[in-house]
Parts: structure tokens; C-alpha cells; sequence
């Protein structure tokens, strides 16, 4: 989170929601690889999470809108994410790329996003 403060580059971002009353409600991030033996699959949205209070409210696909418009506004072309979730990012637009190794040695579920119709906006 340090080098997000440095500025230096797209990479690493890190993103919070939070209500009026300063309360956090949600956050995610975005790294150069999220624990798995794939680097060509760059960057990795990471860490998303809705605390419960705000589940359901489609506060996950704002947050997820509002980085992807940031990332393609930095230049990025494409993203990923790694993730034991079955359908909840298809929803959002994203496409299943293929089961990945994590350094662990378990697999985990790997989706892409193509950021282009962001540039169009």
C-alpha cells in the first residue's frame, strides 16, 4: 500500500468505499501478480471485499466500474483475478480464463477482463 502512495505508476492501486459517515464499506486492489505461478497474467485485481452491512446493494459493481475506468484511464488494457467464485464476476463482465496454480499448489479460478470498451468512454 506504501508504493500506491509513491505514485510511481499504475501499479499497485488500492481502493476503499466508504459511507458519509466515514465508515468503510468495501475496498479491493489492484497488483502485479495476487500469489500464483502465472506473471504473464497481469495485473490482478485483489483483495475485493463488501463488509455484510453492505452486501447486496451493488456496491461490488461500483467499485469493481469505478477501478476498471481508473485502470483503463492509467493505460491498462487488461485485468485479472483469481478467485474461488463460481458466477458472481461473470455477472459483472468478466470471462473465465482458466483454472490457475497459486504458489501454494492449490488452483484457483482465473478471470479476465478486457478493459477497450473502457477506453471508448
Amino acid at each position: 500500500m506504501a508504493l500506491c502512495l509513491e505514485k510511481k505508476g499504475p501499479i499497485p492501486q488500492w481502493y476503499l468505499a466508504v459511507t458519509e459517515e466515514g465508515e468503510i464499506a468495501g475496498g479491493m486492489g489492484v497488483i502485479e501478480n495476487d500469489f500464483h505461478t502465472r506473471p504473464d497474467l497481469t495485473p490482478n485485481v485483489c483483495a475485493v471485499y463488501v463488509e455484510p452491512a453492505f452486501r447486496g446493494k451493488g456496491l461490488a459493481r461500483r467499485m469493481m466500474e469505478d477501478l476498471c475506468r481508473d485502470m483503463a484511464q492509467m493505460g491498462q488494457r487488461d485485468l485479472y483475478l483469481l478467485t474461488d467464485h463460481t458466477s458472481f464476476y461473470e455477472k459483472l463482465g468478466w470471462q473465465f480464463q482458466e483454472m490457475v496454480q497459486e504458489n501454494g499448489g492449490d488452483f484457483a479460478r482465473c478471470y479476465h477482463i478486457s478493459l477497450e470498451p473502457y477506453f471508448e468512454r
